[in-house]
């Protein structure tokens, strides 16, 4: 399989937004009055947790991304489909691209909050 930047990557996230978030609402939040509340550094010691179980094999990541992540595709375990190159916020195409399959990544800050992303194609 060639590696040209025109591949496309699937990746599945879980998203923890924060008070720094650009949208401070979410499936979960409505209101955003979590998020609003919730810091940076809060969000990410809970995400940093979550992957630490996930990683250890206590926790399933699609289980984790439907009850816990504040994006949309929750309902999906996660998963954000197939995308290319330009199509997500740099850190996390970056994050995304770094990764093999089947590997999660460390904690990705972005303006939509913090992530753990899992490289499923």
């Amino acid at each position: 399989m060639s590696t040209s930047s025109s591949d496309k990557v699937r990746a599945s996230h879980i998203l923890i937004k924060h008070q720094g978030s650009r949208r401070k609402a979410s499936w979960k939040d409505p209101e955003g009055r979590i998020i609003s509340s919730t810091t940076k550094e809060a969000a990410i010691t809970h995400l940093k947790s979550l992957r630490n179980d996930v990683v250890s094999g206590k926790l399933n990541f699609e289980d984790v991304a439907a009850e816990l992540s504040d994006c949309s595709s929750a309902k999906r375990g996660g998963d954000l489909g197939s995308f290319g190159r330009g199509q997500m916020q740099k850190p996390f195409e970056e994050a995304t691209y770094a990764l093999k399959v089947g590997e999660i990544s460390d904690i990705v800050d972005t303006d939509s909050g913090v992530h753990i992303i899992k490289r499923t194609a």
